[in-house]
């Protein structure tokens, strides 16, 4: 029997874990007395130009907000909606120190909002994309259990219930897998194709990563991709500057904060 540091685990998801990941973290989010207190939804938004829309969408001013590392944090933007939004953030060691930070200060329904380039031909700029999985090419899911090329998932329910706003809005909405790597600049047709042969609509640089931290903290985690470019027949065709994108980013704003304060 193997009783070293390492051995073999099964937890809640039936996945078959390392020891370790049983042990309790040596440095942890930092809860003090002027932590702030979160409702019960967050959403996570990767740029900040979709910070300014959600800022309008709520009728806030830009300067209402509270540091958090090196991100903006509104806790609670309108005083009685119940959910924080905080960002940007970009890149999957990031995005879940963020995601690690909300859970601990009570946070337990995640949306993270996104951009992403696709690599499936008729996934288009200014399309939706709500991941039902996400291929794991970054390094911090290797810290939550997985391996590299496995898969994580969202919470089920609530990205049906985010799929179904979605697509009540009008906005063309897909459904499927998402390549998350740790390097954009290294997205070559080699790579393109392989993740496409498993069936990836799309690439981006969080998503994997805060789907297992969502399984391995038992919370909610979704997310709301928006395609700012187009990379299917390998060739790039970015559209950041497409009415299209633009329009589309708007929209799911809208749509954001009107699902989280229903919520």
């Amino acid at each position: 029997m193997d009783t070293g540091p390492y051995c073999d685990l099964t937890v809640f998801t039936g996945r078959r874990y390392k020891g370790d990941l049983m042990e309790a973290p040596i440095v942890k989010p930092v809860v003090s007395p002027n932590t702030p207190k979160l409702g019960r939804a967050a959403v996570i938004v990767s740029s900040d130009s979709d910070i300014r829309l959600l800022d309008r969408s709520l009728g806030i001013g830009p300067d209402h907000y509270r540091p958090l590392f090196l991100s903006r944090l509104y806790p609670d933007p309108n005083r009685d909606t119940g959910f924080a939004v905080v960002g940007p953030a970009v890149g999957a060691p990031y995005a879940v120190m963020l995601l690690e930070t909300l859970i601990a200060w009570g946070a337990t329904d995640f949306i993270f909002l996104g951009w992403c380039g696709a690599i499936e031909k008729g996934v288009t700029i200014g399309d939706i994309i709500i991941p039902d999985r996400a291929f794991i090419d970054e390094g911090t899911s290797l810290h939550y259990g997985y391996q590299s090329g496995e898969e994580t998932v969202p919470d089920e329910s609530w990205a049906r219930n985010l799929r179904q706003r979605m697509e009540a809005s009008g906005l063309v909405c897909h459904r499927g897998g998402i390549w998350s790597t740790d390097a954009i600049y290294r997205e070559t047709p080699t790579r393109v194709k392989h993740f496409q042969d498993k069936g990836a609509l799309a690439v981006e640089m969080e998503v994997s990563a805060l789907f297992a931290v969502g399984l391995h903290h038992r919370v909610r985690v979704t997310a709301l991709l928006v395609v700012s470019d187009e990379l299917s027949d390998l060739t790039w065709r970015p559209g950041f500057k497409k009415d299209r994108f633009k329009n589309s980013r708007k929209t799911s704003c809208d749509t954001l904060v009107a699902l989280c304060q229903r919520h």
